[in-house]
């Protein structure tokens, strides 16, 4: 059968290595794998291996946001990891690359590795470039920005028609330090990804020597006998949850690598990520908290070059091992700093003293919350609860000016369970501050927010709604308080009036009884272990 497609004897007797491509015409964040597949596949061929490529899904946070295609988002983070663990047992490979790009490409990809224990790394496709508007540099971000300022007044339908069309100039996942590229970055502390080659912007023409360099390189790994299993650690964790709070990086890395220490049996709970990040400050510039691009952070001396700044404040440890045969330290001292560069400072004179990641506990939040403080936001609200059954509802409300200075907006049955999928709620996030209300409103959900969210806005609220969390008890006018330095999300209810609202609590019927969503819902766990999917 493999004769029959064009694979000779001397072939097959070389090591079988699956290339996991993400490559889709969905997006443009996965557009350019097709042909970084040739070029990872040309550097496993010359050096002696037999490169097998295949795709596996994807789905863009980006283009889905706001609509109920987005409940495919995180589910698709599984189907990802199930792909790559059947074909890796099924094609019996010796090794395995896996290609990424858009959000949940990353977490899935590294899930299946990490199951299949291969010789293997992980390759980032690359950021975007920022796109242009009125000569700023633009991403998605302004453009979900723009739909509130188009709302409020502030911005004619020609310059939004104008952001929407330039905001994305080409192949690459989104520009700031959304998701994508947080998970990216953090994916080289963790030892995963070879350190260097995700900092490369996708449409770079050094990109595709870096992608023959990867195919050289997991061919090394088969020579080594080296597996995942043999380098990550609890230590890489710490690294990789560093790196995501020194830059200002996306909540939605605390529920990816919740999931990815389930899948290797390592200890890991919500409150680490606050613990190291209270002792991580801030050290990279970076939207949607700051004002560079992941381009912008290419051009200042890349991961390296952060790696190098936590090194120097004592803020990783140094001699945990990577894929690339050298350890973080050793990686870190390759840095090399841009003259001149703003994008990276360093951890005694940081942007901010602190790290992004603030876990919330409390009456409302029993199992924890997450917020992302990476910008100026302040850190603490009172105020009273406008509570919504669903992310529409909610815009509705913004898109209609509904929403007063004061409110804590509340939508909830957007958890892995009750959503199902845990929507992300930019739309929601971005007309809000685009109205100009981002210091005045807070927004608390079960579900969850895109890399680009700023803002007093609090996910992954745990207890979810339909698991009888607190959240499900709220009514609007309820009062909220919010105390990020205290790390306290409650409501002004007693014990007693919670309990008895949850006793009267009945939960929406599901949307879906059949299919793939019905399955999730069924076998999904709770965002604070990581949403992840296990047999009951």
């Amino acid at each position: 059968m493999l004769h029959g497609i064009g694979f000779s004897d001397a072939d097959l007797q070389k090591p079988l290595v699956g290339v996991a491509s993400c490559w889709t015409e969905t997006m443009p964040c996965n557009y350019g794998h097709r042909r970084l597949a040739e070029l990872v596949k040309e550097g496993i061929r010359e050096a002696g291996g037999t490169p097998m490529e295949f795709n596996t899904i994807s789905v863009s946070d980006g283009v889905s946001m706001g609509t109920s295609a987005m409940k495919a988002s995180l589910v698709s983070r599984e189907v990802i990891a199930d792909s790559i663990e059947l074909m890796g047992h099924g094609c019996l490979f010796d090794a395995m690359v896996g290609i990424v790009g858009c959000d949940k490409t990353i977490p899935g990809s590294a899930m299946g590795l990490l199951r299949l224990d291969l010789p293997s790394l992980l390759f980032y496709g690359g950021s975007i470039a920022p796109g242009k508007f009125k000569d700023v540099d633009v991403t998605i971000q302004e453009v979900f920005e723009a739909v509130g300022k188009h709302s409020a007044g502030e911005m004619n339908d020609a310059d939004l028609s104008e952001i929407t069309h330039q905001a994305c100039p080409g192949a690459g996942a989104c520009g700031g330090q959304f998701t994508a590229n947080t998970m990216a970055l953090a994916m080289e502390f963790f030892g995963l990804a070879a350190m260097g080659t995700g900092s490369v912007p996708a449409t770079d023409p050094r990109k595709e020597d870096v992608a023959r360099g990867v195919g050289r390189r997991v061919m090394e790994l088969v020579r080594d006998g080296l597996r995942p299993s043999d380098f990550i650690t609890r230590f890489s964790f710490d690294n990789a949850i560093a790196s995501v709070a020194a830059t200002g990086g996306s909540t939605n890395g605390v529920l990816h690598f919740l999931a990815l220490a389930r899948e290797l049996g390592i200890e890991l709970d919500i409150d680490d990520f606050d613990r190291i990040s209270k002792k991580t400050p801030i050290v990279a510039d970076l939207k949607p908290g700051g004002q560079y691009t992941a381009v912008d952070l290419d051009a200042a001396g890349g991961a390296n070059l952060v790696a190098k700044r936590l090194l120097e404040g004592g803020l990783i440890h140094e001699n945990a091992a990577t894929v690339s045969g050298r350890t973080l330290g050793e990686e870190a001292k390759r840095g090399v700093e841009t003259s001149g560069q703003k994008v990276v400072s360093t951890a005694k004179e940081p942007f901010k003293k602190t790290g992004g990641l603030v876990i919330l506990r409390g009456s409302l939040a029993p199992d924890g919350a997450v917020v992302k403080m990476a910008g100026h936001e302040r850190a603490r609200h009172r105020g009273p609860a406008r509570v919504f059954e669903c992310e529409e509802d909610a815009f509705a409300a913004v898109d209609a000016r509904k929403i007063k200075k004061g409110d804590v907006i509340v939508i909830r049955h957007e958890g892995p369970r009750g959503g199902p999928g845990m929507r992300e709620m930019l739309g929601v996030t971005a007309a809000v501050v685009g109205q100009g209300f981002g210091e005045d409103v807070a927004l608390v959900t079960d579900g969850r927010f895109s890399g680009a969210t700023r803002g007093l806005m609090i996910g992954h609220v745990a207890p979810e709604a339909v698991a009888k969390g607190p959240i499900a008890a709220l009514r609007d006018g309820d009062v909220v308080t919010i105390d990020c330095d205290e790390g306290r999300l409650d409501v002004e209810l007693s014990p007693e009036e919670i309990e008895k609202r949850l006793a009267a609590y009945t939960p929406p019927k599901p949307q879906f009884e059949r299919g793939v969503f019905a399955k999730y819902a069924a076998l999904v766990s709770s965002a604070s272990e990581g949403a992840i999917t296990r047999p009951k």
